[in-house]
C-alpha cells in the first residue's frame, strides 16, 4: 500500500485531522481501494512520526467520517465509496465586506422563529429529528434520582429555603466551590465566590448581554448560530452582526477584526468556541487567543458560551477563551442541561470585570436559583458516576452522528454537503442550490416529521438550502425509512431522481 505523508497545510487544524485528510484524499482518487486493509497501528506510527495516541485518533476521525470501517481483532478497512462521508460545507466567502451589511436587516427573526415552533408543536410529530435535547434515555435518571433522594433526606428543609441563599446572592456555597474547581480542568481560574449561578445558559447569556450593551448596540454573533441567542439579542433591543464561521474553526478572526474597524456601536461578541451551533466547528487554540487579545484591543466583552464542551471527544484537554483572558474581558458562561440532567437546566457564570453589574441584574430578575439543583449539581458534577454516565453518552451520540451520516449520504441528494464534527449532538447539511428547507420543513411536517430549517439559524436568509438534523435517536430501520423520506422530498424539490 502506498501511504500518504501528512501534508495538509492548514496548520490549524491537529495533526492527527491533517493525516486523516491525507488518506480521505487519497481514497477518493482511488489510490487506496476499498475493502482494502488500512496500515496496523504501528506501522502508522513509524510512517508518520507520531503517537500512539495520533495514531488511534486519526483512524478512529476516519472511521467517524464513514471512511474506514473497523473489524473487530482485524483491524481497519476503506468503505465502499458510496458509504463514505460527504464533503464538509463550504468555506465562508469572505470577499463581501462586513460594512455593506444593514443593521436594519437584522431585526424580526423571533417573529420567524416562533412561528415554525408553533407550527411543529400544532403537528403530530412522530419523529422529531429538528431539536437537540437529548432523551431521557440516554441519562441515568435513576442515579440523579438516588442522589436527589438522599439530599432531601440530609436536609428536609432544603425546598424551603430561602433567605440563607439571597444573603449569598442566591448562590449555593457547596455549588460555587465545585464550579470553580471544576473551571481548572479548562485553564480557568477564579474564586468560588465569583461564580454566579444561572438558569441555564439563555439567562447567562441574555444577562451578560444585558449587563454590557444598550438598547440599539451591536453584538457579533456566528454565522450561522442557535436561533436561541438571535432571540435573546432581538429581545434585548440590540442588533446582530453576522460574523461568517468555518465549520472546522469557528468565527474567522478576519472578519471580526474589519466588523471592529467598521462598526462603532459593536460591543459585544458571543461565540460558541467548541463544538460550534450548529456547524460543530472547534476553534483551535490560536484562534482563540487572537479573538480574546481582538476584544481586548477594542474593549468589547467577549461572552463564551461553553454549552458543548464537555461533549468533545479529543484526548488534549479542552482549553476555553477565559483561560487567556488577564483583563477580565471574557464573560464565562456554562450550563449543564445537555450533558447531565435537561430538567435541571442548571448553569453557572462569571461576569468578567462585569461581575458586579451581572450580579445585580441576575438578583434584580429571578433572585436565587434553584436550591435542590444547584446541590445536586455540585454533588454529581466530576464524580465517577457522572464520568462513566458522560462517557456512556458520548458514545452513544458517536454511534448515532455516525448512523445519521451514513443515512444521509445514502439517501439525499447527489451534492449534498455534511458536518461531522467530534462530539456534540447534531449534524449540518448544505445542500445544492435551488433547495429550500423551508419547504422541506413544510411537507415533511405535513407527514409528521420535523427538521430545523436553516432560515432559523440566521437573519440574513443565507441559510435557505441547509438544515440541521439532530443525532439523538438510535439509528433503526424506523429512522432509517425517516432519512429515506426526506431524501426523497429533497431529491423531488431539485429535480434529481430518488434514491434508493
Amino acid at each position: 500500500m502506498l501511504l500518504p505523508t501528512a501534508s495538509s497545510p492548514d496548520k490549524a487544524l491537529p495533526l492527527y485531522q491533517r493525516i486523516a485528510a491525507d488518506y480521505a484524499h487519497a481514497m477518493a482518487m482511488g489510490t487506496l481501494q476499498a475493502g482494502e486493509r488500512m496500515p496496523s497501528v504501528r506501522a502508522l506510527m513509524q510512517r508518520h512520526a507520531v503517537s500512539l495516541s495520533t495514531a488511534l485518533q486519526m483512524l478512529r476521525h476516519l472511521e467517524a467520517g464513514g471512511h474506514l470501517e473497523a473489524r473487530q481483532r482485524v483491524g481497519y478497512f476503506v468503505r465502499n465509496a458510496e458509504d463514505r462521508a460527504l464533503a464538509p460545507p463550504r468555506e465562508p466567502d469572505l470577499s463581501q465586506p462586513v460594512e455593506g451589511l444593514d443593521p436594519a436587516h437584522f431585526i424580526g427573526i423571533n417573529a420567524h422563529i416562533s412561528l415554525l415552533l408553533e407550527q411543529g408543536r400544532q403537528a403530530h410529530v412522530h419523529t422529531d429529528i429538528g431539536g437537540c435535547t437529548p432523551p431521557p434515555g440516554l441519562f441515568d435518571h435513576q442515579a440523579l434520582n438516588r442522589v436527589a433522594t438522599r439530599l432531601l433526606r440530609e436536609d428536609p428543609t432544603l425546598l424551603v429555603q430561602g433567605r440563607s441563599l439571597l444573603a449569598n446572592q442566591g448562590n449555593h456555597p457547596d455549588f460555587q466551590q465545585t464550579m470553580a474547581r471544576h473551571a481548572l480542568a479548562s485553564g480557568i481560574r477564579i474564586a468560588p465566590a465569583d461564580v454566579l449561578s444561572t438558569t441555564g445558559n439563555s439567562e447567562a447569556v441574555s444577562l451578560a448581554l444585558a449587563a454590557v450593551c444598550a438598547p440599539g448596540d451591536m453584538v457579533a454573533v456566528e454565522s450561522p448560530t442557535y436561533y436561541g441567542l438571535l432571540q435573546v439579542v432581538e429581545s434585548l433591543q440590540l442588533q446582530t452582526l453576522e460574523i461568517p464561521c468555518s465549520p472546522r474553526t469557528g468565527m474567522s478572526i478576519e472578519a471580526l477584526e474589519l466588523a471592529f474597524q467598521t462598526q462603532p456601536r459593536l460591543k459585544a461578541v458571543v461565540v460558541v468556541p467548541e463544538l460550534q451551533m450548529p456547524l460543530g466547528a472547534r476553534m483551535p487554540d490560536a484562534h482563540k487567543a487572537r479573538l480574546v487579545a481582538l476584544c481586548a484591543a477594542h474593549g468589547a466583552a467577549l461572552i463564551e458560551d461553553d454549552s458543548y464542551g464537555l461533549f468533545v471527544e479529543s484526548e488534549q484537554p479542552v482549553r476555553a477563551l477565559k483561560a487567556w483572558d488577564g483583563t477580565g474581558q471574557v464573560i464565562y458562561c456554562q450550563a449543564f442541561n445537555k450533558s447531565l440532567a435537561p430538567g435541571l437546566r442548571q448553569g453557572w457564570m462569571n461576569g468578567g470585570r462585569w461581575h458586579g453589574r451581572v450580579q445585580m441584574l441576575k438578583f434584580a430578575q429571578s433572585r436565587n436559583t434553584q436550591t435542590l439543583a444547584q446541590r445536586l449539581v455540585a454533588e454529581v458534577l466530576g464524580s465517577p458516576m457522572h464520568q462513566r454516565s458522560l462517557a456512556r453518552l458520548k458514545q452513544q451520540l458517536r454511534a448515532q452522528r455516525e448512523g445519521m451520516a451514513r443515512l444521509v449520504a445514502r439517501h439525499f441528494p447527489v451534492g449534498t454537503r455534511l458536518s461531522l464534527p467530534p462530539g456534540g449532538l447534531c449534524l449540518w447539511l448544505e445542500l445544492p442550490e435551488g433547495f429550500s428547507s423551508a419547504a422541506l420543513f413544510t411537507t415533511a411536517l405535513a407527514q409528521g416529521i420535523r427538521i430545523a430549517p436553516g432560515s432559523m439559524f440566521s437573519n440574513s436568509g443565507r441559510y435557505e438550502h441547509c438544515l440541521r438534523l439532530a443525532c439523538t435517536h438510535p439509528v433503526t430501520p424506523a429512522l432509517e425509512e425517516v432519512c429515506r423520506t426526506l431524501g426523497a422530498m429533497a431529491c423531488v424539490q431539485l429535480g434529481q431522481g430518488v434514491r434508493a
